[in-house]
């Protein structure tokens, strides 16, 4: 009977050497955790036993993982994500409902269809949230993949235009140029730079958001002298390929902007904010309709022709600039035109006896009826811990306290062989009593 008695304990030894080996070589390992080995003590017992029967040996009880909190490493990457406190991420092996896993593995990346994966390829389940990041569905029906937009998706179409242009007051007449003659009279072409003085390109958007180049032309039209002290200086103003008109009643369409200076230099002439409507340049979703205003730094003086601000509230559909995720699991994107847009909450699973849950390998876990059905929620609620950004949890394994398991593991062996060799030469020397 000594000999399986032994025999149990070189077999615990060995399962606890195993035990401790997979810690150590898993050092390294992302959200790893560390386990234990559990034994119980054999017995045998019977009604009519009597006190003091020497025991049969040792069994393994369980091997239990332990979920407690591992390091945090910063990383500097908004997708390396990790769980301080309680939970599990949780991913899906695929966009259907395939097999449901959970992790504390936060090393997130982005695949070629811009969802949100594991190093596996698994997907990272959010839940649904309104434009104010809002919870809109739970439970674990609701989880979706979380994927990235390539672009904001919304867009505005140019409603106001505030600028300001400085004049010099030391401009010729297009006019009166040499090139211009009684056979070659002067008329204003845009293609021709002859036929005006300084010319300024800006942007304007429709109501997709395709921005079309937004192209003025001056021209000086007179130069004071005697009575006549103002100066007028004309406007074409082109939107795509399309001239906008500044008066819908002129004689003439489409009908230039006349700006007019005094002789100090000080605009008198627009002196108030003018409703432009129907411009329909080619390729425009519809057409265009803003107020325009030059504004009060508008004026002629000793200095070059400097447009000296262009101020527009249009924009087009921004492309993805950035991934932030906030403690609560918020998942935002910015974009390049500023805007931003929530793409859902990280689920956080919580269980009632973690430990009960199955191994997957790749840090990852399933479901047992020893686990408890997972709890679906939210970051820093409801027991759940709130996740940092920028950070990835380190295995929550101790070098030193398992080096030291090692060599206590490895004492517990040699003593049940030499167990087995103690029990070895008693039954030598009985066979030899016969002899």
């Amino acid at each position: 009977m000594s000999f399986y008695t032994a025999l149990s304990g070189l077999k615990a030894s060995q399962t606890e050497l195993s035990v401790i080996s997979n810690n150590i070589a898993n050092v390294g390992t992302t959200a790893f955790k560390r386990s234990d080995t559990d034994f119980a003590d054999l017995v045998s017992a019977s009604a009519m036993q009597a006190n003091g029967t020497p025991g049969l040996g040792t069994r393994l009880r369980g091997i239990s993982q332990q979920f407690t909190q591992g390091g945090l490493a910063a990383s500097g990457r908004s997708l390396d994500l990790a769980i301080s406190g309680q939970g599990f991420f949780m991913t899906r092996a695929s966009n259907s409902n395939a097999q449901v896993a959970y992790t504390r593995n936060g090393a997130f990346s982005v695949d070629s269809d811009r969802f949100i994966t594991d190093a596996s390829g698994a997907y990272l389940q959010v839940l649904p949230t309104n434009s104010e990041g809002m919870v809109t569905a739970v439970g674990i029906t609701a989880a979706r993949s979380a994927q990235l937009p390539l672009t904001s998706g919304t867009s505005q179409a140019t409603q106001k235009i505030d600028l300001a242009v400085t004049f010099p007051d030391a401009a010729d007449l297009p006019s009166t140029r040499s090139v211009y003659s009684a056979t070659n009279p002067y008329v204003f072409n845009r293609n021709d730079a002859n036929s005006y003085n300084q010319s300024t390109t800006n942007t304007v958007y429709d109501a997709s958001g395709t921005a079309f180049p937004m192209t003025t032309y001056y021209i000086r039209e007179n130069i004071p002298s005697g009575s006549t002290t103002t100066t007028t200086w004309t406007a074409h103003t082109f939107v795509g390929d399309t001239e906008i008109s500044y008066d819908s009643a002129a004689a003439t369409q489409p009908a230039p902007l006349t700006l007019t200076f005094d002789s100090t230099g000080a605009k008198t002439a627009p002196t108030s904010t003018m409703t432009i409507t129907g411009v329909s340049p080619t390729g425009a979703s519809a057409p265009l309709g803003f107020d325009l205003t030059y504004g009060a730094s508008t004026g002629q003086a000793n200095a070059p022709f400097t447009l000296t601000s262009f101020d527009q509230d249009g924009f087009a559909p921004g492309s993805l600039d950035s991934v932030s995720v906030d403690p609560d699991g918020l998942i935002v994107a910015t974009f390049s035109n500023g805007d931003t847009q929530a793409l859902g909450k990280i689920v956080v699973a919580t269980f009632s006896n973690p430990e009960g849950l199955s191994q997957l390998g790749d840090s990852k876990w399933s479901t047992t009826g020893i686990s408890g059905e997972p709890v679906i929620g939210e970051a820093n609620s409801n027991g759940a811990g709130q996740i940092q950004s920028g950070a990835i949890e380190q295995a929550n394994v101790d070098i030193t306290e398992e080096l030291v398991a090692l060599i206590q593991a490895q004492r517990n062996f040699s003593a049940n062989a030499k167990t087995i060799e103690a029990a070895n030469k008693m039954t030598q020397t009985i066979v030899e009593l016969r002899s």
